[in-house]
């Protein structure tokens, strides 16, 4: 099976040879195409034909995959193709011509449904000591035995310099080449699918990189005049000479669903995605997607801080979304561990067990809340509950574990006999899970902040992290530099630790933990009663949460978050031990009544009354 996503921007090869080069270049008063032979030579350049559009379109009769090019805008800046489907040496550097149906697809993958999902975010770069999509195959066997079923890659889009998190892409539809070409990320995809795992990519619409990106040398059209963004020009959805802008990022959305087969793609901070126009942008994508995609199961995820939840659906749809990061999930689980209550943890600082049981049972806490570090409590208004599979549970993520102002991961925070909990407790709730790479075998190393920034752009982001973390004490121990290789070698998990006796217990409690979820909860998720499962507060430090089902039966969990035993009075009907789903820390023949401390019991069967 060959697979391209035709469109209107970029190089597209033809049947009986050459190629065809499009650009929209609307400010540009000349365009020509820069083909390059592959020597030291000056390139040849060719005129382009423009239309009152703004595109301009080039045909090339010896074009062939692999060539060379870029585009000379008003007879001096040299610039890469924005729709590049490869760029080797980066952004400042020419573009490469690629033939998209080269690559053989294996017939009859459609996917796995939504409710199957159990997510594990990696950085392709981070994941291996080789950083490579070919290093990171020899991985899918071994997370595929530990019971995930869905890779969620961080950004792939090209950017400058050798190392970064990838959310300063500026070359959408070019994969990073540090990581490989993009016959190797298929092939990465296409060994996955043959293990019944699927594929994930995040996706960044709400801004560009700081650097690398030539739009606004010809096509300005692309930055709203009117928006702003946390990271510079917003993009323009809704003003003058968006529909193509508009085209730009739905197409990009095609094509990795298309030309990639991925299975799903997770939308980066669509909070900073402003767009008044109709329909909406998300709407757009998504329908566009659904679309594109009948037969497939794939699968569309948001990030939204403000936790607006008007784009949920609890079953696909088009123009909607299967699911959103619980932001509130991981930050009232983070405050009820460890106590901390600075930053975007001030909202959670007051009575976190009770939020954390809200969260547990109703999903997200605040709704359409602009949190603010310190800001005013009383300002935020609960959420309504959210049908609980439409969300994504997690105790880490990129995000906050690599804004730390060291990047530690919460075993380094917590004492050992909490930290096992907060993975469990993202792991097993009908939330849809996601464990961040080296968690499953409580890896010790930071997630750092890093990125190959150059000249006054470094400078400026060093700068920018010492003024973030001015508060951080740095007299024996100074701040990881953003900026350095070291830093990236860093965050990068050690294996080895997998192999050791505490690495193997990690390990151990995760595949238990996913084997227990395959087995009893993601069965039941068409059964979920939305809206009537409840949860409270035990004593100091327990939690009882039931989730309820269609047909009268309950998962119940039953928490103790404390380094002291409970004392309940509690009625079970029938042997613990016949309706028991997962264990943890709770020895056999413990009283009737008594939490242990530290421990967790997940139970199935009819309710609990305390």
């Amino acid at each position: 099976m060959r697979c391209a996503h035709e469109m209107p921007f970029g190089a597209s090869l033809h049947a009986g040879g050459g190629a065809t080069f499009r650009l929209w270049a609307p400010a540009a008063r000349q365009a020509e195409l820069a083909v390059y032979d592959g020597s030291d030579k000056a390139p040849r350049l060719i005129a382009a034909q423009n239309n009152a559009q703004g595109w301009w379109e080039c045909p090339v009769s010896d074009a062939v995959a692999g060539t060379p090019y870029q585009w000379r805008i008003d007879g001096k800046l040299l610039v890469p193709d924005p729709a590049s489907r490869h760029n080797p040496e980066g952004p400042h550097a020419p573009s490469r011509v690629v033939d998209s149906l080269a690559f053989d697809w294996d017939d009859g993958w459609r996917g796995r449904p939504w409710h199957e999902v159990v997510l594990y975010e990696l950085h392709v770069g981070a994941f291996t000591p080789e950083g490579s999509y070919a290093a990171a195959v020899r991985h899918l066997q071994g997370l595929k035995d530990l019971g995930i079923t869905a890779i969620e890659l961080m950004p792939l889009a090209n950017f400058p310099g050798r190392f970064g998190w990838g959310y300063d892409g500026v070359l959408p539809f070019a994969p990073h080449a540090a990581y490989g070409t993009p016959e190797q990320l298929k092939d990465f995809i296409q060994q996955a699918h043959r293990l019944g795992l699927m594929v994930f990519v995040d996706v960044v619409y709400n801004h560009f990189g700081p650097e690398g990106n030539y739009l606004g040398g010809y096509a300005p059209q692309f930055f709203s005049k009117t928006h702003d963004s946390p990271w510079g020009a917003a993009i323009n959805y809704d003003g003058p000479n968006s529909r193509t802008v508009r085209d730009f990022f739905i197409h990009n959305a095609l094509y990795w669903v298309i030309e990639f087969q991925v299975d799903g793609l997770r939308l980066d901070a669509v909070h900073a995605i402003v767009d008044h126009g109709s329909p909406h942008i998300l709407d757009a994508i998504s329908r566009a997607v659904r679309g594109a995609t009948q037969g497939r199961h794939v699968h569309l995820v948001l990030e939204n801080e403000r936790n607006g939840h008007q784009w949920l659906a609890p079953r696909p749809e088009a123009g909607l979304y299967d699911a959103q990061w619980n932001d509130d999930f991981h930050h009232v689980l983070h405050v009820a561990l460890t106590g901390e209550t600075s930053g975007y943890y001030h909202d959670y600082g007051d009575g976190p067990l009770d939020l954390l049981a809200r969260a547990l049972s109703h999903g997200m806490l605040f709704a359409h809340s602009p949190r603010k570090p310190g800001g005013a409590r009383e300002h935020i208004q609960p959420a309504p509950a959210q049908p609980l599979s439409a969300l994504v549970n997690f105790a880490h993520n990129h995000d906050q574990v690599g804004n730390r102002a060291r990047g530690e991961r919460l075993a380094q925070l917590l004492p050992p006999e909490a930290a096992p909990l907060a993975t469990l407790l993202a792991l097993l709730t009908p939330a849809i899970p996601m464990l961040f790479f080296g968690e499953e075998f409580g890896a010790p190393e930071p997630f750092l902040y890093f990125a190959d920034w150059q000249g006054e752009l470094r400078d400026a982001v060093r700068e920018g992290r010492k003024r973030e973390f001015g508060h951080v004490d740095t007299t024996s121990v100074p701040l990881p530099d953003p900026c350095s290789a070291d830093t990236f070698a860093a965050s990068r998990p050690d294996t080895a630790r997998a192999d050791t006796e505490d690495g193997q217990r990690w390990l151990a409690l995760v595949r238990g933990a996913l084997a227990a979820r395959a087995q009893w909860i993601t069965p039941r998720q068409e059964l979920l009663a939305h809206g009537q499962h409840t949860s409270q507060r035990v004593g100091d430090g327990g939690i009882l949460v039931q989730w309820r089902y269609t047909d009268g039966r309950m998962l119940c969990l039953e928490l103790n978050l404390s380094a002291q035993p409970l004392q309940v009075s509690e009625q079970h009907a029938g042997p613990v031990e016949e309706r028991a789903v997962f264990v943890h820390n709770w020895p056999a023949g413990t009283p009737a009544g008594r939490w242990p401390a530290w421990a967790a019991r997940w139970t199935l069967g009819e309710e609990i009354t305390l």
